[in-house]
């Protein structure tokens, strides 16, 4: 598996420091992926909301500068529960910015902030405009070769297997397989306190899984590194590894003074 770090952890840093150094930092520090989330890019985006824009060139000549570094760009998109264009303007420039961050393999990562009260469970909760909305950008993202996951705070990771399954049934396999989910059991325990999201995980085909975060809590609470807590983050590693993932796991920690050394203890205890 490959120790990811994820930029909008450097939220602090980010008003004095050129995210550029604090890639290197995260890289020195044992990081091989670099998750650049919206908001969280410094200079190298542009705009807020529907203005939001990457900064393309600039991105291209950072990542060219990390050979050794893989990047993945995460964007807000709300395609659960309202109509995008994937032709248009906003997210065509992030497909770009996606390629020219990884000419490999690269993967946009889009985050619905939508809430829904029930877990799916059963296809018939799955909304169609969801369903329709996911397919479309499935469609366009593949065409370009970009990998797509989609996160929602609001659903389990069973319900977003379920509904990537639907989608992927109803597309052509060469397009279909581009599309998957990123897991985050720390998302998943507030809303479904009951739930098992880590077991939830176990079920997912590995292919599915194009990229998996670590965030941790305790009663509820952001804690600063990758530990124990609310979370068996142990077990979610141990899984993975049984289900034979090796895809990027991204220390989402939350932002804090000395996020670096956290990253570090963070990686510490997991590898």
């Amino acid at each position: 598996m490959i120790p990811g770090a994820i930029s909008n952890s450097w939220k602090l840093q980010l008003s004095n420091h050129d995210l550029e150094k604090l890639v290197q930092d995260a890289q020195t520090r044992g990081a091989r992926q670099i998750e650049l989330r919206q908001t969280f890019m410094g200079d190298y985006e542009t705009g807020d909301g529907e203005t939001w824009r990457p900064a393309t060139q600039k991105l291209a000549e950072m990542a060219s500068g990390f050979p050794q570094l893989s990047f993945n760009l995460a964007i807000e998109w709300p395609c659960l529960s309202r109509e995008t264009d994937p032709r248009g303007e906003q997210f065509q420039s992030a497909l770009q910015a996606a390629k020219v961050l990884n000419a490999n393999v690269p993967q946009l990562r889009i985050v619905d902030r939508t809430s829904y009260d029930v877990a799916w469970t059963d296809e018939r909760q799955v909304p169609a405009m969801a369903l329709g909305q996911v397919a479309d950008l499935t469609r366009e993202t593949s065409q370009q070769g970009v990998v797509l996951s989609i996160e929602n705070v609001g659903q389990t990771i069973a319900g977003m297997t379920l509904l990537v399954r639907m989608v992927r049934d109803r597309l052509p396999r060469n397009a279909g397989r581009f599309l998957g989910i990123c897991p985050d059991p720390a998302n998943q325990l507030p809303r479904f306190p009951n739930s098992d999201p880590v077991a939830e995980i176990e079920l997912t085909p590995s292919d599915f899984l194009k990229i998996v975060h670590f965030k941790q809590t305790r009663d509820g609470k952001p804690h600063p590194t990758i530990d124990s807590g609310d979370v068996d983050c142990l077990r979610q590693m141990r899984v993975l590894k049984k289900i034979g993932y090796r895809g990027a796991t991204v220390m989402e920690i939350p932002p804090h003074e000395r996020v670096m050394e956290n990253l570090s203890a963070s990686f510490a205890y997991l590898f």
